[in-house]
């Protein structure tokens, strides 16, 4: 029994000492213009995700969101995708991205978005965003394009 509660002990003291990952929740407010060929639109979303470290300089996320394009007959979007990404000095994270995203008209075709952008920390639990994604529509439908900032907080 006293073997138990030393190990016990011990564990709880490295982990303890260990210091904390930065592994960090977040939401954010977004918004910005999706374009094709012809016509370009303002959207406007909200976006939820999750953010694994794995290392010092590492890192992928899990997100969700939700964007609506502007305009009528458009619907509310709804994607979920993740992220990989380094972190070239501490509070910036510059990352490549992927997601499916679904209908945003009643005949319009889900999407699969890929991309990348920038995160900037702003204070310890604020920061600000930069996206550029390439939504690959298919069914002969033109691809579009979607740049968008946002502001968010982490937890």
């Amino acid at each position: 029994m006293r073997i138990a509660l030393v190990s016990l002990a011990a564990v709880a003291a490295v982990a303890a000492a260990t210091p904390a990952l930065a592994n960090e929740a977040r939401v954010e407010a977004r918004g910005g213009v999706i374009w094709d060929g012809s016509n370009s639109d303002a959207v406007a979303g909200v976006a939820a995700g999750y953010d694994y470290d794995l290392g010092d300089k590492l890192f992928v996320g899990v997100q969700g969101s939700a964007d609506k394009i502007l305009t009528d007959n458009t619907r509310v979007s709804w994607g979920a995708g993740g992220r990989i990404g380094v972190q070239p000095i501490p509070g910036t994270k510059v990352y490549a991205l992927a997601d499916w995203e679904s209908k945003n008209c009643k005949y319009c075709n889900s999407a699969v978005g890929v991309g990348g952008g920038v995160q900037q920390d702003m204070g310890s639990r604020y920061y600000v965003k930069a996206e550029y994604q390439h939504l690959l529509v298919g069914d002969n439908t033109p691809d579009a394009d979607r740049g968008l900032v946002g502001v968010g907080v982490k937890f």
